[in-house]
């Protein structure tokens, strides 16, 4: 099956040791996520994140509603972890998620392998945008939530 690769990565004025545990709850995803995707958790109660948990998402992908299933394929906390969809918009989505130390920072990376439905032209039209988009949303979340030290929230 063919692939697109995205990679973002920002560096958070934070150490990993408060940084990681905010990725660690999987509802925290709902914070990062643009209101435009209308995004909820589905998955009822506590998620336990560890290798092989599953959570179920909804999102609306131009305004049509998507069921989402994720697994976590790998989990290796305060390092990195990996999900990758089983059920969803794409044929193949697989999210790493990586965590470096740097100081009193923590680099965040992401390197996204995906494949949509429709393949490249959908892509070029509007899945690359998107991806790009959300990413985007994320940094400027994340920026907010972890402020350098001593910077008003």
């Amino acid at each position: 099956m063919p692939e697109r690769l995205f990679q973002d990565e920002l560096l958070l004025p934070r150490p990993r040791a408060e940084v990681f545990p905010f990725f660690a709850e999987a509802r925290n995803l709902e914070k990062l996520t643009p209101p435009w995707l209308k995004f909820e958790v589905l998955t009822p109660g506590t998620i336990e994140m560890k290798r092989g948990a599953l959570i179920e998402y909804r999102i609306h992908v131009h305004g049509v509603p998507i069921r989402w299933r994720t697994e976590i394929a790998s989990w290796e906390p305060p390092i990195r972890f990996i999900d990758r969809q089983l059920r969803g918009p794409y044929r193949l989505w697989h999210h790493t998620h990586i965590f470096e130390e740097r100081g009193d920072s923590t680099l965040c990376r992401d390197e996204v392998r995906y494949w949509p439905r429709g393949g490249a032209l959908i892509d070029r039209l509007f899945v690359r945008r998107d991806v790009e988009a959300i990413f985007a949303f994320r940094r400027k979340m994340l920026l907010e939530l972890f402020p350098p030290r001593g910077a008003a929230r």
